[in-house]
């Protein structure tokens, strides 16, 4: 019950901030419960899809979601998750807190850059999403599909801040776009991911209902607050949900 209670909590803010979470999901349940760091990551990694389904629903009726660019990036990050969920068994669990932590460190200052300094270096190139068609549509979207398929396959975390960068700078996607599209891309992913976990025998059924009844209903809520919330509230926040898990992986 105490897991349960504890992601309701966790879903209301990664809803707010339209973040999938896994990778603060896989800090909880190996830090605070001790459960081994590949099972955290196959069941967290799976939970997504269904709390990313519910956070995906409440963006899409708050029009935050660009169907197009969420579904085609979606459909390619598929392929990339369930490659990456086999080469994460072949790493040993000490290695994967430490390369798990740092990643997520690295998205927390990717998010910092571009949400405070929005206009410097490669930001300065976004254009509007309208824009963006045919053949370059579609090899941006492979693209970044692959690339945050693989790397949310591999250790285990929706990427949530990569994928946001990526929607923001390929397709020109506002904040609040980006951040509703991306639960829509995180859902294949995570299915997919979550599938070659399984087919590892790193799948906890037992857990994964317990993470996905606690994400679910806080991501709904959460979700509710997004257009609502001060802008200023809303980028810290997307800045500190990599900090906190990657804090809590690498010095938990």
């Amino acid at each position: 019950m105490e897991i349960v209670l504890i992601l309701f909590i966790m879903g209301c803010f990664l809803g707010f901030v339209g973040a999938g979470g896994a990778g603060v999901v896989i800090a909880i349940l190996t830090v605070v419960f001790g459960i081994p760091i590949h099972v955290s990551l196959g069941t967290s990694l799976s939970a997504m899809a269904f709390t990313t389904l519910s956070g995906a629903y409440s963006h899409y009726r708050e029009g935050n979601v660009v169907l197009k660019s969420g579904i085609a990036v979606g459909f390619f990050g598929a392929f990339g998750a369930f490659a990456g969920s086999k080469i994460s068994a072949a790493i040993p669990g000490a290695q994967m807190h430490l390369l798990t932590g740092t990643i997520l460190y690295i998205t927390a200052v990717l998010v910092y850059l571009k949400v405070f300094y929005p206009h410097r270096g490669i930001f300065s190139l976004i254009c509007p999403h309208t824009l963006i068609r045919g053949k370059k549509f579609w090899l941006m979207a492979g693209i970044a599909g692959i690339f945050n398929g693989v790397l949310s396959g591999t250790f285990g975390i929706g990427a949530t801040p990569f994928i946001q960068l990526t929607l923001m700078i390929f397709f020109g996607l506002s904040m609040i776009e980006a951040v509703g599209t991306t639960m829509l891309v995180i859902l294949p992913i995570a299915v997919m991911g979550g599938f070659g976990y399984m087919t590892s025998g790193l799948l906890d059924f037992d857990l994964f209902v317990k993470v996905v009844v606690g994400l679910m209903a806080g991501t709904y809520i959460g979700a509710k607050f997004t257009r609502r919330a001060n802008p200023m509230l809303l980028k810290i926040a997307m800045v500190t949900v990599p900090i906190l898990g990657g804090t809590m992986l690498i010095f938990g």
